[in-house]
């Protein structure tokens, strides 16, 4: 395994040289760009323009620092809702140029989209049907599509995200998996467990609970949470996982310079992925 940042964790004016100057100097084997809207220093947009890739590309080359995947800020639940269709099939099309662009194999997505007059039901069913449609063409492009555990309410269990992708029935369709994102109600390794061959990428953060599950917390440092990383790593090993551990965290220190803090997330990742 490898570690990678996801260029939220950056200082928001870093220009794109400067984001990749100081991850790759920190010790990072990767980054995951993010399409955002537009006016992010080191973010890209539905409005970025190929030669402004191939720059981001050159610059990805210069510093020895891969660009592994795209996220995006941008999905706002739209899988769910049938009107945004078209919207969300232009902005997964938009983080795969990008990915291609810049020799990413994947991008991640947040599904879901239910509340007011969507049920979680309705959801369920409008995110298999625009998956199902939108099947072929992801197929063809090649770039996989990981479908991300956040905090939305639409994946509470892993057993809903593999019966999702045994429906979809698609290789390039699968889980970008946050072991993060479940420590409040549930246990990352259970979650590797049951979604095995289905992980495409991996987010890592971590969480400490006040107690037992469901029983609130705060957000910490990797390693200082509940999260058990001499399991979880382990079991990502056992399920074929070999791929980016890409942390997706936040400064909390004001008191720490953002070099430190890029070097503290480094080492904590590269302590972890040892187990």
């Amino acid at each position: 395994m490898k570690k990678s940042l996801n260029a939220w964790s950056v200082e928001g004016s870093l220009n794109f040289e400067e984001t990749f100057r100081a991850v790759s100097a920190a010790g990072f084997d990767g980054i995951e760009l993010n399409v955002d809207a537009p006016g992010a220093a080191h973010g890209l947009s539905m409005e970025t323009t190929a030669e402004e890739l191939a720059g981001i590309k050159a610059l990805s080359e210069k510093y020895n620092l891969p660009v592994v995947s795209i996220s995006t800020s941008l999905t706002a639940g739209m899988s769910g809702i049938p009107e945004k269709r078209d919207q969300y099939r232009a902005l997964l099309l938009k983080q795969i140029e990008a990915a291609k662009a810049l020799g990413a194999g994947g991008i991640l997505t947040a599904p879901g989209g239910m509340g007011g007059d969507i049920t979680l039901l309705q959801a369920r069913r409008n995110t298999i049907e625009f998956f199902k449609w939108m099947k072929p063409e992801i197929e063809e492009l090649g770039i996989f599509v990981g479908l991300e555990n956040v905090w939305n309410g639409f994946f509470l269990s892993p057993f809903d995200m593999v019966s999702m992708f045994e429906e979809i029935d698609s290789p390039k369709i699968g889980a970008y998996f946050d072991a993060g994102n479940m420590l409040a109600f549930s246990v990352s390794e259970y979650w590797t467990e049951v979604l095995g061959k289905w992980i495409g990428y991996v987010h890592v953060k971590d969480y400490k609970r006040n107690g037992g599950l469901n029983s609130g917390g705060t957000w910490q440092d990797i390693t200082h949470g509940s999260g058990n990383w001499k399991a979880i790593i382990p079991a990502l090993r056992k399920a074929g996982f070999d791929g980016y551990l890409t942390g997706e965290v936040f400064k909390s220190d004001p008191d720490m310079s953002f070099e430190d803090y890029y070097k503290k997330v480094a080492s904590e990742i590269g302590e972890i992925i040892t187990y």
